[in-house]
C-alpha cells in the first residue's frame, strides 16, 4: 500500500507515455505532482506535451489502472496547461531513451518570454542522425508521427528519423 507522497510519484512515475513507450511520464516531463491524502485518495497532476494531446486520456486510464493494483481505487488525475509544458522538462535519461529508440531528443532548451518579444533570433542547428550519428540530416516534413515530431532524413545512412522537436 502507498503511504507517502514519494511513494505516489515513484508509483506514478512507472507509466509510460502510450505514444513513445521507452519513454516514462517522469522522463517525459509530464508528471508534476503527485500526493496522498489521509483517507488514501492519490492525486496526481499532469501537463501535456500540448493541449490537444491525444495520449492524455490513455495517460489518465494507465494511472488509474495503476494505482487499482497497488489497492487504491480513489485517483484523482488533474490535467494543468499553466505553465505551458516544454522539452526542457525531459529529463537527460528520457532524451538518452529517445536517441537509443530511434528519435533524435530535442537539442537546445525552449525559449520563452523574452525570445519571443523582440529578444535573440532563434537559429536552427542540425539535428544528429540517432542511428550513425551524423550530423549530415535534412527536415523532410515539419510534422512527423506526432505533432511534436518533425521528419527528418539522414544524407549519410539514408534512415528516416523522427526528431522530437524543442517546444
Amino acid at each position: 500500500m502507498i503511504t507517502t507522497d514519494a511513494d505516489v510519484l515513484a508509483l506514478a512515475a512507472t507509466v509510460t507515455d502510450p505514444e513513445i513507450p521507452v519513454l516514462s511520464i517522469a522522463d517525459l516531463g509530464i508528471l508534476r505532482d503527485g500526493r496522498i491524502d489521509e483517507d488514501g485518495t492519490v492525486h496526481l497532476t499532469i501537463t501535456p506535451t500540448y493541449s490537444g494531446c491525444p495520449a492524455m486520456d490513455a495517460i489518465r486510464d494507465d494511472l488509474t489502472a495503476v494505482f487499482a493494483r497497488a489497492g487504491h481505487e480513489k485517483v484523482q488525475v488533474d490535467l494543468v496547461l499553466s505553465p505551458a509544458w516544454t522539452t526542457d522538462w525531459m529529463t537527460a535519461e528520457g532524451k538518452a531513451k529517445l536517441e537509443e529508440y530511434g528519435i533524435a531528443p530535442p537539442t537546445g532548451a525552449a525559449r520563452h518570454g523574452a525570445a519571443r518579444a523582440g529578444g535573440p533570433v532563434k537559429v536552427g542547428l542540425t539535428v544528429k542522425c540517432p542511428q550513425c550519428h551524423s550530423l549530415n540530416t535534412r527536415e523532410m516534413s515539419r510534422f512527423g508521427s506526432t505533432s511534436c515530431k518533425a521528419l527528418y532524413v539522414c544524407q549519410d545512412c539514408h534512415e528516416p528519423f523522427d526528431y522530437f522537436k524543442v517546444l
